[in-house]
C-alpha cells in the first residue's frame, strides 16, 4: 500500500488493487475498535468488582455457615459421633472448613479406617466414612466386645444395642492370650468363611487346651484347634463339596480331616482326602 497527497492536502492510500481510501474513511473504523476494546476491558472489570463484591457479602453474611452435614458409609458409628469428631457445625463458615484437619479428628475413632471430608458449595459438607470390619464378638458376662478386621478389640456394646449376629460369636474365652493367638489366626482366613461361622467355642481338653469347637451357619459342626487353623479352615469350602448337604455331623480339622454324621453315633467316619483339595 502506498501514500500520496491529492489536492486540498488530503492524505490517499493506494492499495493493491489500485482502490484508493481516504483517511477520513479509515478514523471511524479505528475509533470504533478503540471504543469496543474500551468497552470490554470495562466489562471485564466491572465483573470482577461485582464477583469480589458477591464474595465478600456471602463470606460475612448466614449463607456461608455449614446448613448441611451429610455422612454417609458408616454403619456401627453414628452421624452423631462422626459430626462431633469432625469439629464442624452449622455455626462453621463453609470457608473456615479444613477438610484435612475434620478428616484427621475423625479418624481418631477407632472403628474408622479411612475418612473423606469434602466441601460441597455454596454451604454443604459431606463426610464419606469407612469402617473397619468386626470379625467376631466375644461374649462374656452377658456383655459383647466386638473384635476388628485389625486385631483390635472395642469396648462393651450399649445395652441398646441389639444382639449382634453380623459376625461369629465367641463363648468361653477367659484366657485373654489365647483370644489374642486366635484372632491373629482368624483374621487370615476370606471374609467369605468367617461370615459362614455362627459361634466358636474355646473348648480345652487335657491332650489339646487350644481345642475349639464351631458351629456353622450351613448347619456342621467344626472341630479344630488354633494352632494352624487358618491353614485348615482354609480348605472347608472345599471339604463340604464332597459331602451330602442331607447329612449334617462334624468335621475334624485336628489331625488330618475327617467327617463324623450326628446320626450314627459316632459309629462311623468318613475321610475326606486332603489331596482332592
Amino acid at each position: 500500500m502506498r501514500s500520496f497527497k491529492a489536492r486540498g492536502g488530503v492524505k490517499l492510500f493506494l492499495m493493491e488493487k489500485g482502490k484508493v481510501v481516504t483517511l477520513e474513511d479509515r478514523v471511524p473504523k479505528i475509533k470504533q475498535q478503540r471504543k469496543q476494546k474500551a468497552n470490554r476491558r470495562l466489562i471485564i472489570y466491572l465483573s470482577l468488582f461485582f464477583i469480589m463484591l458477591f464474595l465478600i457479602i456471602y463470606s460475612q453474611s448466614p449463607l456461608s455457615k455449614v446448613s448441611g452435614l451429610t455422612v454417609s458409609g458408616n454403619l456401627h458409628v453414628t452421624d452423631e459421633e462422626v459430626i462431633t469428631l469432625s469439629g464442624v457445625t452449622k455455626e462453621t463458615s463453609i470457608w473456615r472448613v479444613n477438610e484435612e484437619k475434620a478428616a484427621e479428628l475423625i479418624q481418631q475413632h477407632k472403628e474408622i479406617a479411612s475418612v473423606e471430608v469434602q466441601r460441597i458449595f455454596p454451604n454443604s459438607v459431606e463426610i464419606t466414612i469407612d469402617e473397619f470390619k468386626r470379625i467376631a464378638y466375644i461374649y462374656e458376662n452377658g456383655n459383647y466386645y466386638p473384635v476388628m478386621e485389625n486385631g483390635k478389640m472395642l469396648s462393651v456394646l450399649d445395652e441398646e444395642d441389639s444382639l449382634p449376629d453380623d459376625a461369629p460369636l465367641m463363648l468361653n474365652w477367659k484366657n485373654g492370650e489365647m483370644v489374642e493367638n486366635f484372632i491373629v489366626e482368624l483374621i487370615k482366613l476370606p471374609e467369605s468363611i468367617i461370615y459362614s461361622i455362627s459361634e466358636i467355642h474355646h473348648t480345652p481338653t487335657d491332650i489339646d487346651p487350644y481345642h475349639i469347637t464351631m458351629f456353622m451357619n450351613d448347619g456342621y459342626e467344626v472341630s479344630a484347634t488354633i494352632r494352624d487353623f487358618s491353614d485348615k479352615m482354609a480348605a472347608y469350602p472345599s471339604i463340604v463339596e464332597q459331602l451330602d448337604p442331607e447329612v449334617k455331623g462334624v468335621i475334624n480339622l485336628e489331625v488330618g480331616t475327617f467327617f463324623k454324621p450326628y446320626d450314627t453315633g459316632g459309629e462311623e467316619e468318613e475321610e475326606t482326602d486332603e489331596s482332592d483339595r
